[in-house]
């Protein structure tokens, strides 16, 4: 669907939005199913490509229509790229596209691609349901401020968006997360103790200028320690940055293929998004200003040196990345111009939260390292009549690991079949 780049009218221009439909094949009539748009974690990634009914896609398939969206900039959805950002012109001008690729404009588009396509004669009245995973419920939110209207019921894993009356949250979340991140850490580390004694950032401490990988990345202690954000966080995740380390030396020397490894982790070429706006999801008229620096417990050197455990990070994005990471070069000017920029519209409507009349279900993660559980927790005192399950039964990746458990429940959470205690 073409869709304005910006939704105000103030700047010219359009984009592309992708979306694709899922109706399980084995239905002889599916003329009565509601739909169900599923908003992807992020920011700056597309929806996955299913090739099976498995997982909460298959129990969301008994009841629903299943829209996924490729959230702009991401996908078949006119992406943002290290090669077609540039072709927007002057760094300037390429902070500015920059602006529309928020959850305030993923809910627009989304609000286009439902009066398009949901039946107004239907039972639901032209509405959808929703089902938001990580910043996809940080979108969730945005939905309930900006469009309840178009709403049937919401249902979130793993994304109470934090900080919702502030004008710049992202200083406050990642101190917090930044505690979350040391626990597992000690989590890891107790798994798996023979990974203390760092030999990786010694070596890596010997080369100034980093170890080049196949792609042109620079592996530097620093970077080496953005391994925990695919990692830390998940179930298995520990296992997977076990394993990886297993194959770090050839000799004396990284090898090639923790190299090649570790360009695969790292996924800046292919969803520069993710870098460009991850402090700027958190902004509403204030700027970020590169609120994620290292503290000192995080000095992978002066950690190997005095023989303890080097922390991995997590989600934290920092500006040295786009120094570190091949694909993040060019983009490095329009990132400053971002993380400088105050001039953010308003994500949340704590007024209207508060007066809501949309059906919510959570399932909260007590443990999950990316969403603060507290700040969530504020966040949730202002959504009316939101209804939460907390557990620490499962980290942030819950809706992939048990997705139709999790899904089921929250259905019958915001349907009654589990009534208020």
């Amino acid at each position: 669907m073409r869709v304005p780049l910006d939704h105000s009218g103030r700047v010219p221009g359009t984009i592309d939005v992708f979306f694709r439909e899922l109706v399980h094949r084995n239905r002889k009539d599916d003329k009565g199913l509601g739909y169900l748009l599923f908003l992807q974690g992020g920011p700056g990634f597309e929806a996955a490509r299913p090739t099976e009914a498995s997982g909460w896609i298959k129990q969301a398939s008994v009841y629903f229509r299943i829209i996924l969206l490729d959230q702009r900039g991401t996908g078949r959805s006119t992406p943002i790229t290290p090669d077609s950002l540039p072709r927007r012109g002057s760094p300037e001008e390429q902070a500015q596209y920059l602006k529309f690729f928020r959850a305030d404009s993923i809910v627009r588009d989304a609000e286009m691609i439902r009066r398009a396509t949901v039946p107004q004669n239907g039972s639901s009245g032209g509405r959808w349901s929703i089902l938001g995973q990580s910043f996809g419920g940080f979108c969730c939110a945005t939905y309930l401020s900006l469009a309840p209207e178009g709403l049937v019921e919401v249902l979130i894993t793993g994304g109470i968006p934090p900080g919702i009356a502030q004008p710049c949250c992202a200083d406050d979340v990642y101190r917090r997360t930044y505690r979350r991140v040391m626990q597992q850490n000690h989590k890891f580390y107790q798994r798996f103790p023979m990974d203390v004694e760092n030999r990786i950032v010694k070596c890596l401490a010997e080369h100034p200028d980093g170890v080049l990988t196949p792609m042109g990345n620079k592996v530097t202690p620093r970077s080496f320690q953005l391994l925990g954000l695919q990692t830390l966080g998940f179930s298995h995740g520990f296992e997977r940055l076990h394993y990886l380390l297993e194959t770090a030396f050839d000799g004396d020397m990284l090898s090639h293929k923790f190299k090649k490894e570790f360009d695969s982790w790292m996924s800046w070429d292919t969803n520069p998004l993710y870098a460009l706006l991850h402090e700027s999801i958190y902004c509403q008229g204030a700027a970020s200003n590169w609120e994620t620096e290292f503290a000192k417990d995080f000095d992978a050197v002066a950690l190997a040196n005095a023989g303890q455990p080097v922390m991995f990070t997590g989600e934290m994005v920092f500006p040295w990345m786009f120094e570190d990471f091949a694909a993040l070069r060019p983009l490095k000017e329009a990132a400053e111009i971002v993380a400088g920029d105050a001039d953010w519209p308003a994500l949340y409507d704590v007024r209207r939260l508060e007066e809501n009349s949309v059906p919510v279900a959570t399932a909260t993660y007590y443990e999950d390292m990316f969403v603060d559980f507290e700040l969530g927790q504020q966040t949730a005192s202002h959504i009316k009549g939101i209804r939460q399950w907390i557990t620490n039964e499962y980290l942030h990746c819950g809706i992939r690991e048990a997705g139709v458990t999790i899904f089921e429940k929250l259905l019958n959470m915001v349907r009654g079949g589990i009534l208020l205690r």
